[in-house]
């Protein structure tokens, strides 16, 4: 297949799958606004959001889903640009919904935040994740934090103890060795969990360098982010890491089995643990990675969707009235209750115990907050990071040239950012 038959097939296929996603381009009844999303893990807890909407806003939120993650952004941004686009998205926040709010499809929620903020709906130390230009775009969906899950079991019975310090947790992955247990879980498959184990040694070294990193304000060559990859491959030497294709969902399982002693992961794997007979505060349990540096700000790595309406969807009106019920209790309650996960507004409680717990420890301790690395940095450069990450876990001898490689795109990719911010 020639480049010129292979662009023609990709645009049909992708017309194909935005006239079946956007279904509801047509407009839904009234009182009905669709909002498309990329999980199915998510549909049900929509749906509940939606009853519950229904009871305090008159307005009933339809889930309609496209689990194919490529498939889903060429959706999106092709539907911007046409009179079919969904009335409703539920997006990532960061850069990439910067992205978005830079073609003009998406609705300014500013006056929404401002309200929720008035009423006490939600974080306001979340707004920064869901500006462009000093605007919100999108509201609040969930609130995961990045974690290290564990078995409290497992622990129990080898005399482990959660780790408080960072030679706690490496004494925890020793003695986890020991017993014959793989300390951690490490991997690339699916691509994206590559970034991980960067994400959570580099925020525990150097919170700070880690923020200016991803913002683009520091360098991938600097002697700090070669400390953090040094560290990884360290792991590797000492055989701590499960073999690179293991996936989260198998991970779950061999956790809850009392295989894996450690899974880096956002409390959304709450669900996935669930399903593989894990019990919250049984065989389940989680802790914040505690700091490298003892004295860098303490802090933890989060990740919330973004809720965001388009300017062009057939049921725009009724879109933009469900942004302002959409952080209110009830609404967040059914919608976190039903997902299992962490939730925005500070007057919901989680209802997954091992994730109240870690609430309560991230705001009575008020630990910094610092957005995932996924939704750091122009997506173009978050995507080709990804890969080169991905390379340094299959050779981690490697770790010098994936900086320089991974800086050489950066500088590219920063360059082009910031010109486009210029218009």
């Amino acid at each position: 297949m020639d480049r010129r038959t292979l662009l023609l097939a990709t645009a049909a296929t992708a017309a194909g799958a935005l006239a079946t996603a956007c279904g509801s381009a047509g407009g839904l009844p009234a009182g009905e606004v669709a909002v498309l999303g990329d999980s199915t893990a998510w549909e049900k807890p929509m749906t509940a959001a939606g009853a519950a909407m229904k009871s305090v806003a008159s307005l009933r939120l339809v889930p309609e889903v496209n689990p194919s993650l490529e498939s889903f952004e060429q959706i999106v941004r092709s539907s911007l640009r046409t009179d079919k686009t969904p009335d409703m998205l539920k997006y990532w926040s960061g850069y990439r919904l910067r992205d978005l709010a830079r073609t003009g499809g998406i609705v300014d929620l500013t006056p929404q935040w401002d309200d929720a903020v008035a009423k006490g709906w939600v974080e306001p130390s979340l707004r920064d994740a869901f500006t462009h230009r000093r605007r919100v775009y999108g509201l609040p969906m969930n609130l995961a934090y990045w974690v290290m899950f564990y078995n409290p079991e497992v622990f129990r019975e080898y005399d482990i103890r959660t780790p408080r310090t960072w030679d706690g947790f490496l004494a925890a992955c020793a003695r986890l060795k020991k017993a014959g247990i793989t300390p951690l879980h490490g991997t690339a498959a699916d691509r994206w969990p590559s970034f991980i184990w960067f994400q959570e040694v580099l925020s525990r070294q150097d919170p700070r360098f880690y923020q200016d990193l991803m913002n683009g304000r520091d360098r991938y060559t600097d002697p700090r982010a070669e400390r953090a990859l040094r560290t990884i491959a360290s792991f590797f030497d000492k055989d701590w890491f499960t073999p690179m294709d293991l996936s989260h969902t198998d991970a779950a399982a061999a956790l809850v089995a009392g295989e894996v002693g450690l899974v880096a992961c956002g409390t959304w794997l709450g669900s996935t643990l669930a399903g593989a007979g894990g019990k919250p505060g049984g065989n389940v349990g989680a802790f914040v990675l505690p700091m490298a540096d003892p004295k860098a700000r303490p802090s933890v790595v989060f990740e919330s969707s973004a809720l965001v309406a388009t300017v062009k969807g057939a049921d725009h009106d009724e879109a933009v009235e469900a942004t302002g019920s959409w952080l209110h209790p009830a609404v967040m309650r059914a919608f976190s209750g039903a997902l299992q996960d962490g939730c925005p507004n500070p007057k919901v409680k989680a209802a997954n115990p091992v994730i109240a717990g870690l609430t309560e420890q991230v705001r009575g301790d008020k630990l910094w907050l610092l957005n995932r690395f996924w939704e750091q940095g122009p997506p173009e450069l978050v995507e080709a990071t990804v890969d080169d990450l991905a390379g340094f876990l299959l050779n981690p001898s490697s770790y010098r040239k994936t900086l320089r490689t991974m800086q050489d795109r950066a500088d590219d990719a920063w360059r082009v950012w910031r010109e486009a911010e210029k218009t």
